[in-house]
């Protein structure tokens, strides 16, 4: 059942195979999803960073639009993001967000240029919401297409093009932030070059039918192991990556989650998307309040909505993402503070198990990533 309803919980078409590994399956996102193998978070993180471990997303929304008419699903798209999404030649793919009308985060996407329409990465807890913000402001102009049909993996680690290319040697080679059909042991597959961990990697959409088969392949491979949420969740902490609905939201703009990267040259100069106006001022003024890296000086981990304060006691902002950083050794966090503490060495306090623990503000990523530059 899942934590805050008394609906079913969906299932991956992996479900049966994580079972099998001997999983531990929490609810997330409206799913059963497995949060760590036998091994644990502990070692799924240092095998990821050390060599490749097969992640099951396929409960991440995949939607197809095509442009109606003679129409260009780019131009379409670039109403709702701040991302250049024209720019994109086929084959290359974007990290960008959905805004609101007041500058806030509805959700944040990939986008791949495939040719003959735009493909669509959203988040699971998201993908209806989106799909129906599609549908509202582009059914007039777009086909918006759910991929219900559709699986989807993340190899990820410094051994996943080893191990993919075994499959199609032409993987090796891929730029960052690309993507490709390829063929993988006889199935055909959109694979893309990118992560959410730090290191190099790709993630696999291959139909639903496909994908324990796959699965299976992989990780009979000798560098690939199954790793979890827990795994995911530290890596990409480490990475200094956000996660909608903590680190950023429908209240955060990109401004302050430091995402202006995002927002592309031409956006900038012509506006045209939800928001523009407050994230453009933002932009040229800055924010009140930013986010920025943590880092605990005692053992304790400062979770997330932990409070923030300076160093008279008063409150100046909120965790919104912490743990234990394995690679890194210690407790990392990420939050949000008033602009005047943001700068990198800040001295702040933790309002910790009901005392104060001294932090410092750091700069992000709290790991250098990995990912392949060619």
């Amino acid at each position: 059942m899942t934590a805050s309803t008394d609906v079913p919980s969906k299932r991956t078409p992996l479900y049966d195979l994580h079972l099998e590994l001997g999983a531990k399956m929490v609810p997330f996102a409206g799913y059963d999803m497995p949060v760590n193998y036998p091994a644990g978070i502990m070692a799924e993180h240092r095998h990821t960073r050390e060599r490749a471990s097969l992640f099951d997303v396929s409960h991440m929304g995949q939607i197809r639009l095509t442009a109606k008419g003679g129409g260009n699903a780019a131009d379409a798209l670039e109403t709702l993001v701040p991302g250049e999404i024209r720019e994109l030649a086929p084959g290359q793919m974007r990290y960008t967000l959905f805004t609101n009308e007041a500058g806030g985060i509805l959700d944040d996407l990939m986008v791949t240029n495939s040719g003959d329409h735009l493909f669509l990465v959203v988040n699971a807890a998201h993908k209806e919401a989106d799909a129906a913000h599609l549908r509202a402001h582009l059914a007039e102009r777009c086909e918006i297409e759910e991929l219900t049909t559709r699986a989807l993996l993340a190899l990820q680690g410094p051994a996943a093009a080893e191990v993919l290319g075994r499959f199609a040697p032409q993987c090796r080679t891929m730029p960052f932030m690309s993507a490709s059909f390829l063929v993988l042991d006889g199935m055909t597959a959109l694979v893309s070059r990118s992560g959410y961990t730090g290191e190099d990697g790709f993630e696999i959409s291959v139909a639903a039918k496909d994908v324990e088969p796959l699965a299976r392949r992989l990780l009979a491979e000798p560098e690939v192991e199954p790793a979890g949420l827990g795994a995911r969740d530290s890596l990409r902490l480490e990475a200094g990556l956000c996660l909608h609905g903590q680190d950023i939201d429908e209240t955060t703009t990109p401004i302050e989650a430091g995402l202006a990267w995002t927002i592309g040259k031409r956006r900038r100069a012509e506006g045209g998307f939800p928001g523009a106006e407050t994230i453009l001022r933002q932009l040229r003024e800055g924010a009140s309040r930013r986010r920025v890296g943590i880092r605990p000086e005692e053992r304790a981990p400062a979770r997330a909505h932990t409070e923030i304060r300076d160093e008279t006691g008063r409150r100046i902002g909120e965790v919104t993402s912490g743990g234990f950083g394995p690679t890194v050794g210690g407790p990392i966090a990420m939050g949000y503070v008033e602009k005047e503490f943001s700068a990198e060495g800040t001295t702040l306090r933790l309002a910790v198990r009901g005392r104060e623990m001294p932090a410092r503000v750091v700069r992000l990523p709290f790991v250098p990533t990995n990912y392949y530059r060619g």
